[in-house]
């Protein structure tokens, strides 16, 4: 018997999401683990697979459009079942079949409405730089537009949508003619786009007193939300260390010498936090409702700026990693972070997160706890000093970090053991192979 596909809950408290792409035409079958529908949340895309062989009828949701969870996005039927009446069917179901949403064949985008949108989701930071090109991963769509086809990454879409710009007024600088996610932000900001076009209608300016509104993403009134929640209910205590680092850097060289995959000092910093997560597994944990959680394995955030706002793919079993295999796996965070590709799974879970600015010269800071973490380390540039040791001084290069907590499921006398313990790796780097 048909039946309807609904929008289903990928994130944990999302209200919503971008049906983003639909890889099975209408009319055609699928099997079971087939995938029939892509989805996006505010940081990632989810693959949405069938649960059973069936084909797919009638399409409600059309791609870029925002659904909220639960609605349907598609009439599927049993393989060779004869539908009929379509119409009848969905109205037997409770769907209108003549609402603006609904359609028999693979259907351009919904018209942009002329409003910003909103939402939410998680943070933290080893930051990643943006790409000129936005990548292969924002699948092209297409809408009928009069004076020919409009087409447009459904990324594009999404932010045209929520800065409530019209898509027809933007020249887009890609293939056919076909609008990126750059176009939009150069729309947004005011300024042209690579190719001739319309002028790109500013937001919300005023001249007279010289500024512009630039209005909130998803993804950023996400990072807002959680910041918010981590600082109001989680009581922070903060830890500083600092580390001669020379020993750190020599090593590093040593390994990317004549080597293809370069391991960066994040990495090598990395690889120190989940060894001293296993000498002092009480860090190890997070606060729940009704227990301190303590893991078996470390699983650690490290957030990856992208053009959007802040993403936190979780790197799993860390501790039995090589640095070598950290420093491959992060890249490809990062590549498929820029592309819209990272999965729902790999933003879940872990204890504690590292954000560094180093690479911008920030030599010392704090970070606000990514929920349901524990901790995130701070990570700052390494400078030269003057070091004081036996009583004559000497010049080193000098680490400064910050350790956040949570107070409530470690204690201060915790953090500072594991504190010693990081900062000791970090001058004993040889330690952080074993």
């Amino acid at each position: 018997m048909a039946e309807l596909l609904r929008m289903p809950e990928v994130a944990a408290g999302a209200s919503s999401a971008v049906l983003s792409q639909w890889p099975t035409g209408v009319g055609a079958s699928f099997s079971t683990g087939d995938v029939i529908a892509i989805i996006e949340t505010d940081k990632a895309v989810v693959d949405v697979e069938a649960e059973a062989d069936g084909t797919l009828v009638h399409l409600i949701a059309t791609e870029g459009q925002e659904v909220t969870i639960g609605d349907p996005i598609a009439l599927i039927a049993a393989p060779g079942e004869d539908v009929g009446d379509v119409d009848a069917v969905l109205a037997s179901l409770g769907v209108d079949s003549n609402s603006d949403s609904s359609t028999d064949a693979a259907p351009p985008p919904a018209p942009v409405p002329a409003s910003p949108a909103n939402d939410p989701t998680p943070v933290s930071t080893v930051l990643a730089e943006a790409p000129a090109e936005v990548p292969a991963a924002e699948v092209t769509s297409e809408a009928a537009v009069p004076s020919g086809r409009l087409f447009v990454s459904p990324i594009a879409r999404r932010l045209a949508k929520e800065a409530g710009i019209a898509l027809t007024g933007i020249a887009g600088t890609g293939p056919n003619g076909r609008i990126r996610r750059r176009d939009v932000e150069a729309a947004i900001s005011g300024a042209p786009s690579a190719a001739p076009a319309s002028p790109a209608p500013a937001i919300s300016s005023a001249p007279a007193s010289g500024f512009v509104d630039i209005p909130h993403s998803r993804l950023r009134r996400a990072i807002a939300n959680r910041l918010v929640e981590s600082k109001t209910t989680a009581p922070h205590f903060y830890l500083r260390g600092s580390a001669q680092v020379d020993r750190l850097m020599a090593l590093r060289a040593e390994i990317n010498d004549g080597e293809d995959v370069r391991v960066s000092v994040n990495d090598l910093v990395i690889k120190a936090v989940a060894a001293a997560m296993v000498r002092v597994p009480a860090m190890n944990v997070i606060w729940t409702a009704d227990a301190i959680r303590q893991f078996h394995t470390v699983d650690m955030a490290v957030a990856i700026a992208t053009e959007s706002g802040l993403v936190t793919p979780v790197l799993r079993n860390v501790e039995d990693m090589s640095v070598r295999h950290i420093a491959a796996t992060t890249k490809d965070f990062a590549e498929r972070a820029h592309a819209g590709g990272l999965k729902q799974a790999e933003l879940e879970g872990g204890s504690t997160s590292v954000t560094n600015l180093g690479m911008f010269g920030t030599e010392d800071f704090d970070a606000i706890i990514n929920p349901p973490h524990a901790s995130i380390l701070a990570v700052g540039a390494a400078k030269e000093q003057p070091i004081v040791a036996d009583g004559h001084i000497t010049v080193g290069s000098v680490m400064k970090v910050s350790l956040s907590v949570d107070h409530r499921p470690v204690d201060g006398a915790t953090a500072a053991e594991w504190m010693r313990e990081f900062v000791s790796l970090l001058e004993n780097p040889a330690k952080i192979l074993a």
